[in-house]
């Protein structure tokens, strides 16, 4: 491709739309996406080969592994959704709409009902199983705040594929099937990842895998022992229970209030009373609502006062469909106090449920909230504050797992990175073949539940992950597989033995099946520059009349500092080697 005559829209300063994350403000500087609306993205030419690029490889991969591509229709009949329960499980994420009859209708955020409903209605035997069915397609949900441009949008391409089996045996193959062709995929991608133990969340299902990218802008958390193979997303992450600590708040064992006006965090508290944090019990508070009920309920959990709440746990726990934080407003309105809440005797009886973390549920001598503005209780037992609430509370595991936790494998202390997830893969068992009636009939004419795994991966997040992963102040660093294109011409002057040379290894690398783009612009060698270590093309090769002369070109890696000189009579085939042994 000639650069005079490609649409390659870059910008020298950062929009005003790109927020703080390195994929959002680079994809668009350098012109390969551009925003339309709050999470909607158009891909222009240079995106769109990068995205291109990704579908292929994943393609390549689930065809390897015997996966057969449909194509499932976006625009979906509620019916299904009814079917399963997720009609109302999804909420405001998902986009509705009717018909001209007035039938309801949804945007696809996911397609286990759909691919289901096909399962259903063509395998009737064992001897048609196992099946596996992928497609990639564009999803769609309602995120109530897009953000960090592809990493989280309403509009989204992905990979999505259904295995369906005989039993959980044959599950489980499809699972490492797909787990090997995953990896396979992230490794050829060219990214960094860590696979590691994942909450299946509303998919439901079991045996639950992410793929992370590992990148200091990453939303999730992920634990990696570095002693054993453990990793675990921060939502799956268990640790062994450390020792309980006594002593250290208060000089006794009985209970005592203490006015503490104005401490209502863990921090002020324990600065306030002289008390280290892990002394203390940490309050929160939950709105939450179930699946089919118009009811909001109010959940209030504690954990060790250094730990954080583990919000999926919580959902879990509270066998809700959704939970958030409730706001200081919410619970005066039911006469709770705010930074003041305990897991005691007291506790007001606006309050639905209790959840009390393992960890928490067995310290003693511990500082807790009063239930009363203004004042915490010292020496408090939580095993007899327990016993005090009775059926009212339930102890659980809570806490969210971090840095520094033993292993719950070997007990070496975790390592807590920041990632991106690219790829999920799960068992879903039955979830979704029970409700909607997917049987078949094994060889003795016994009907039975298909068994069924989901594996998917954010087509268009990978290439913004990519870009999380490699970039720098001066642009994109594209791995050779995914990179728009694998070289970069870029003749510095207007000399013939410059342009000749320039059109020469343009042809010879093309016809090598090299992909490159030649910048034939009439501009200064410092534009050209900037736009390459912008645009990110992994190899960049100057042509200027000094070098000529010598019978050299420059050749650079965009990954590297150092500039290489090699003969122009055979710079072609240096080129095509180079880049075809990085592919």
């Amino acid at each position: 491709m000639r650069y005079s005559q490609a649409l390659i829209p870059t910008l020298r300063e950062d929009p005003a739309e790109a927020r703080k994350t390195p994929s959002h403000r680079l994809l668009l500087r350098a012109g390969y996406v551009r925003q339309v609306g709050a999470g909607l993205y158009e891909f222009l030419p240079l995106g769109l080969r990068v995205l291109r690029k990704v579908e292929r490889i994943v393609r390549e991969e689930m065809d390897r592994a015997g996966a057969l591509e449909v194509m499932l229709p976006a625009l979906l009949p509620a019916e299904l959704f009814r079917e399963s329960g997720r009609w109302d499980l999804f909420g405001a994420t998902l986009f509705r709409l009717k018909d001209q009859k007035r039938n309801d209708y949804h945007l696809g955020p996911t397609h286990e009902e759909v691919i289901t409903d096909l399962v259903r209605s063509v395998v009737r035997s064992y001897r048609q199983l196992p099946v596996n069915l992928y497609q990639v397609q564009w999803k769609y949900r309602d995120e109530p705040r897009p953000r960090a441009g592809l990493l989280r949008c309403r509009e989204f391409l992905m990979k999505d594929a259904y295995s369906f089996d005989a039993d959980e045996a044959g599950a489980l193959r499809s699972y490492e099937a797909m787990r090997v062709a995953y990896t396979r995929i992230f490794e050829r991608v060219g990214l960094r990842f860590r696979m590691v133990a994942a909450d299946s969340g509303a998919m439901g299902g079991s045996t639950s895998a992410e793929f992370q990218l590992l990148a200091d802008t990453g939303e999730d958390s992920i634990v990696v022992c570095p002693s054993c193979t453990y990793a675990a997303n921060v939502e799956a992450a268990q640790a062994q229970k450390p020792a309980v600590l006594a002593g250290g708040a208060g000089s006794g064992k009985r209970p005592k209030e203490v006015a503490t006006p104005g401490k209502k965090t863990i921090e002020d508290v324990a600065e306030f009373l002289k008390v280290d944090a892990r002394q203390t019990v940490k309050a929160g508070c939950y709105l939450y609502g179930r699946a089919g009920e118009a009811d909001t309920r109010l959940l209030l959990a504690f954990v060790r006062g250094d730990r954080r709440f583990n919000e999926v746990a919580l959902t879990r726990e509270a066998g809700a469909s959704w939970l958030r934080p409730a706001e200081d407003d919410e619970l005066t309105a039911r006469e709770l106090p705010a930074g003041y809440l305990g897991p005691l005797t007291s506790l007001p009886a606006s309050v639905d449920a209790v959840l009390v973390d393992a960890e928490a549920s067995v310290l003693e001598d511990v500082v807790a909230g009063a239930n009363r503005a203004g004042y915490h209780v010292t020496g408090v037992s939580v095993p007899k504050a327990l016993e005090g609430l009775g059926a009212r509370a339930r102890v659980a595991d809570l806490r969210a797992v971090g840095r520094g936790d033993p292993c719950p494998q070997c007990a070496t202390p975790l390592e807590e990175y920041r990632g991106i997830e690219g790829g999920h893969i799960f068992v879903l068992g039955t979830h979704y073949t029970v409700k909607m009636n997917a049987r078949y009939q094994d060889e003795k004419g016994q009907e039975k539940p298909i068994v069924m795994g989901c594996y998917g991966i954010g087509v268009s997040r990978l290439v913004a992950g990519a870009v999380e992963q490699r970039h720098d102040a001066d642009g994109i660093v594209w791995p050779m597989a995914i990179a728009p294109y694998h070289v970069v011409l870029t003749p510095l002057a207007g000399d013939e033995a410059v342009k000749d040379t320039a059109e020469r290894l343009y042809r010879e690398l093309t016809e090598a099946g090299v992909e490159v783009l030649l910048d034939d612009r009439e501009e200064r060698p410092g534009v050209k520059f900037k736009d390459a270590d912008l645009l990110g093309i992994p190899l960049r090769v100057t042509l200027g009349k000094k070098a000529l002369d010598q019978g050299k070109v420059e050749l650079k890696a965009r990954d590297s500092k150092a500039v290489e000189l090699v003969d122009a009579a055979t710079a072609g085939a240096t080129i095509a080697a180079r880049v075809k042994a990085a592919l």
